[in-house]
């Protein structure tokens, strides 16, 4: 069964525009993935671990047939191949690819949390995913995507810009 799957694209290190140009085509070779949305770059400032380089951020839509768990390995090895280090949790990194959102399914694992945990905080996932489609709903709590960044943007508005 196919389903529409949300992916957040992140780099901070090296040539970060070539780093998410080069995890988009990775996702599109890979059997099971169509990529049917691409949003807008978005700079941000670090998340997290402040002390580093800001940010160059994008959300994706896809379509696939790929369970999550099998996704979530395929981002992570894509990750991998292009060199990723997972040194310090939030720190720099030339790429990190998450899964925002599965569908309608709401998942709960040691390996994956969907929606991702901490995705209604985090202005740089909210705006690009509002960008290519404004009328989702959390399915965990029901929440639109619009009441999230309404209160987001209050708190966070001079936090991301887009490019």
């Amino acid at each position: 069964m196919k389903r529409v799957v949300y992916i957040g694209l992140g780099s901070n290190l090296g040539d970060k525009k070539e780093n998410l140009e080069q995890a988009l085509k990775m996702l599109e070779s890979a059997d099971e993935v169509r990529i049917t949305r691409v949003s807008s770059l978005y700079q941000s400032e670090p998340w997290g671990v402040k002390d580093q380089d800001d940010f160059l951020n994008q959300v994706i839509e896809i379509e696939t047939g790929l369970e999550a768990l099998d996704l979530l390995h395929l981002l992570q090895t894509i990750e991998i191949d292009m060199g990723r280090r997972r040194d310090a949790k939030w720190g720099p990194r030339n790429i990190d690819l998450d899964i925002l959102l599965y569908g309608d399914e709401v998942l709960q694992s040691e390996a994956l949390q969907v929606p991702h945990a901490h995705m209604r905080e985090r202005l740089f996932v909210l705006l690009p995913l509002q960008e290519i489609n404004s009328d989702i709903v959390f399915p965990d709590d029901g929440t639109s995507l619009r009441e999230v960044l309404v209160r987001v943007l209050v708190r966070d508005r001079n936090a991301i810009k887009k490019l």
